[in-house]
């Protein structure tokens, strides 16, 4: 009995398209998740990490990575004084800190 070469072909497809999409399905996973992360700073820092004009509260759009993880840390480890930050900051992992900050670094000032 021959090879059925006809079932290889949709096969070889699928393995395509699953080698292109699965790719970029991980990534926009991760994205959504960075995003949902970053998401717990909008009610005080705004939409983005852009507060309105005037507010107490500081902009965080666009601040440098490394800066955005030393204070996320001051305020965790209680170094720097806050009223809140630091009872949120200790509920989050280094992960979500620095998955913050990336998120943050990347929005326009």
């Amino acid at each position: 009995m021959p090879f059925p070469f006809k079932t290889l072909l949709p096969l070889s497809w699928c393995a395509v398209v699953c080698a292109v999409t699965l790719p970029a399905a991980a990534q926009d996973a991760a994205r959504l998740h960075q995003q949902a992360d970053a998401a717990m700073c909008a009610n005080c820092h705004g939409t983005e990490g852009r507060t309105v004009k005037g507010s107490a509260v500081p902009s965080i759009a666009g601040l440098p990575r490394d800066y955005m993880v030393a204070q996320m840390k001051a305020f965790k480890d209680g170094s720097r004084p806050a009223t809140v930050m630091h009872q949120i900051t200790k509920g989050l992992t280094d992960a979500q800190v620095a998955s913050m900050a990336d998120y943050f670094a990347a929005q326009k000032r």
